[in-house]
């Protein structure tokens, strides 16, 4: 403002001056001036304390929930589940293997596969199997061995040859229904490698043949086309409700148990 008010006076006395030094001299003043606050800013602040940085609007519209752990409940494995919008690259042969095998050999494994075998037991699936402490260790070999051999082949071997991705991806967005209907059709329909959507071989080929597979061990009573046929539909509906809950855990995690990695 200084500035602004002697420029009268330093006129009069480059009155024999050009017109191009007068310029000159008026640009110069000019380019002295300090720069207008902001809106909303003290012009008196100093430059040592700047105003408080507002948060951002896009940071707190971030939606929240669809936040997969890597076990549900502290136990149970969860490794092939992806968070809701997680971008991840595709996968490898070793990465496959890798799920797959700890999918089937977790210390969470053993736990379920003694509680499948004890049902099995109960209801005598395979009577040639007896009951008492041999024949629950029976039912359990045989459980076991029916996990691994299904693991291999849906979550390694075909995802592998076909280059399907063995992960569950979490949709997290729409009503009840859709995320429903979304995560019971993941039996069918999967994503390739390359990241398009695709028909789930691996899924449905792999409980398949580790179905057939299974009558190399089981007593023959157990290997007729019925029997392979039940293990097969077993295998898909397990997987299916498998994938229900994992679209759902996010939820009723957010909810009821805060559970954090």
């Amino acid at each position: 403002m200084h500035v602004l008010l002697a420029l009268p006076l330093l006129c009069g006395e480059a009155l024999g001056q050009t017109a191009s030094t007068s310029d000159s001299t008026v640009a110069d003043a000019a380019t002295s001036l300090p720069d207008a606050p902001m809106v909303g800013e003290d012009s008196g602040q100093s430059a040592s304390n700047p105003p408080a940085v507002q948060p951002s609007a896009t940071a707190s519209a971030t939606p929240k929930g669809g936040q997969q752990t890597k076990r549900i409940l502290y136990i149970i494995p969860n490794f092939r589940a992806v968070s809701s919008e997680q971008k991840l690259p595709p996968q490898s042969v070793g990465e496959k293997f890798k799920t797959a095998t700890l999918d089937s050999v977790d210390y969470s494994s053993f736990i379920f596969v003694g509680g499948q075998a004890g049902v099995a037991m109960a209801r005598k699936a395979s009577p040639e199997f007896r009951q008492g402490a041999a024949g629950y260790g029976r039912y359990y070999w045989h459980t076991f061995a029916d996990t691994l051999n299904e693991n291999l082949w849906v979550e390694f071997i075909f995802p592998v040859a076909f280059r399907e991705d063995s992960r569950f991806y979490t949709l997290n967005r729409g009503g009840f229904i859709k995320r429903l209907a979304y995560s019971s059709s993941r039996i069918a329909i999967t994503r390739s490698d390359s990241g398009h959507e695709t028909v789930n071989l691996a899924e449905i080929l792999g409980a398949g043949s580790a179905a057939g597979i299974s009558n190399l061990y089981y007593p023959s009573d157990d290997r007729t086309f019925t029997k392979t046929y039940q293990r097969w539909i077993t295998n898909l509906a397990i997987d299916g409700g498998t994938f229900v809950f994992k679209e759902f855990w996010p939820t009723l995690n957010d909810h009821f148990f805060h559970q954090s990695d």
